[in-house]
């Protein structure tokens, strides 16, 4: 083997080199310029299967038909799609919207897309149909119909839409509350100091109810929850001061924000006047079904507590007012307030529709 002289030993090894980088250069361009589409021979078969494989785990089915409708092929149909019976599958009048988008693909060479719905025995099922022209150089060959189903989409949707119904109406009931303590606190306060003080406890009352019915995704709240909340606001201890007894039904929303604002009327009294102005005092209350034989009961609710003194609560305020008129007007029901020398006693009725017993 005959090697250069050494002066030209690193002329050869840098021409070398060169022509390596060069080749490699040369390489990566070549894959760099690779269209996506470009790819080995042979690997028809592996596309089709890789192709199967992705449609079933996104879930999508495709449809392909030529210039005359007529369908070709179709990969990974839906269930919903496959006639189980005579008249099952996709309802004649979607089909004809189908047809009808299809042909303005086909005239126009525009994707389209539409969305229909199907009974099914699990309920109406949504899909989005993507509408595609098929194309070469020799112009629109056929057409691709690719399907995603879009129900549990649509189900959400329709449950916001509920849900936000649902706040507005509430939001409206609620504001109508408002409106009605602020007219009556006015009505019945001396000065504006006193309007404020009592309206803000009354807004704060109909606040903390508010918590218990968010707080149960809007369901309601428990009669004695309710009640040991707003003693609660007030500084009472319910585990000393309060002794109740019978039924703790499940109250709905809008019985749940009222009966909160009769029961904080008679915690303020109380703290007052009444009990919950004594250290060792107790406040009785009792809940029951009342015409049992009825179908359903209506629920009965009794406040009692004795006053250590002879001072009493004046009855032409609002608190009496709330309490005999405002919230049984507002639940359909019927009350009573009495108010002795020693004692008070208030009694509610609400009919059924405003709780749910266990």
């Amino acid at each position: 083997m005959n090697l250069p002289a050494n002066e030209n030993i690193q002329t050869v090894l840098a021409e070398a080199a060169t022509t390596a980088r060069g080749d490699r250069v040369e390489k990566l361009d070549r894959v760099e310029g690779l269209d996506q589409d470009d790819l080995p021979p042979g690997c028809d078969a592996q596309i089709r299967r890789a192709f199967n494989i992705a449609l079933r785990h996104t879930g999508i089915y495709v449809a392909y038909h030529d210039r005359t409708l007529t369908k070709v092929w179709t990969r990974n149909i839906l269930a919903p799609l496959v006639p189980k019976k005579k008249g099952s599958g996709v309802p004649p009048a979607q089909l004809e919207r189908i047809e009808a988008a299809q042909r303005h693909v086909l005239e126009t060479g525009e994707s389209g897309r539409i969305e229909v719905s199907m009974p099914h025995e699990d309920g109406v099922r949504w899909f989005d149909i993507w509408l595609d022209a098929d194309q070469d150089e020799t112009g629109i060959q056929g057409i691709v119909s690719t399907w995603i189903e879009v129900t549990e989409q649509k189900r959400r949707e329709q449950t916001l839409k509920t849900l936000l119904r649902e706040v507005s109406h509430r939001s409206k009931n609620l504001l109508a509350i408002i409106q009605g303590i602020a007219s009556q606190t006015g009505r019945y306060s001396s000065d504006i100091g006193d309007f404020l003080t009592r309206v803000r406890g009354r807004l704060q009352s109909l606040s903390s109810s508010q918590e218990l019915v968010t707080s149960s995704n809007w369901r309601g709240a428990r009669l004695r929850e309710l009640i040991e909340s707003q003693m609660e606001r007030y500084g009472a201890d319910p585990s000393r001061s309060l002794r109740f007894e019978g039924v703790d039904p499940f109250l709905n929303p809008n019985a749940a924000l009222h009966i909160g604002l009769a029961v904080h009327e008679l915690v303020v009294n109380s703290m007052s006047y009444g009990a919950l102005s004594q250290s060792d005092a107790v406040v009785d209350v009792t809940a029951g079904l009342a015409d049992l034989d009825a179908n359903p009961p209506a629920l009965w609710l009794r406040w009692n507590e004795r006053f250590p003194s002879c001072s009493s609560p004046d009855q032409k305020r609002f608190g009496s007012v709330a309490l005999e008129r405002v919230v049984p007007a507002a639940l359909d029901g019927m009350a009573t307030f009495e108010i002795a020398d020693d004692r008070v006693e208030y009694h509610l009725v609400v009919p059924a529709g405003n709780f749910a017993a266990d």
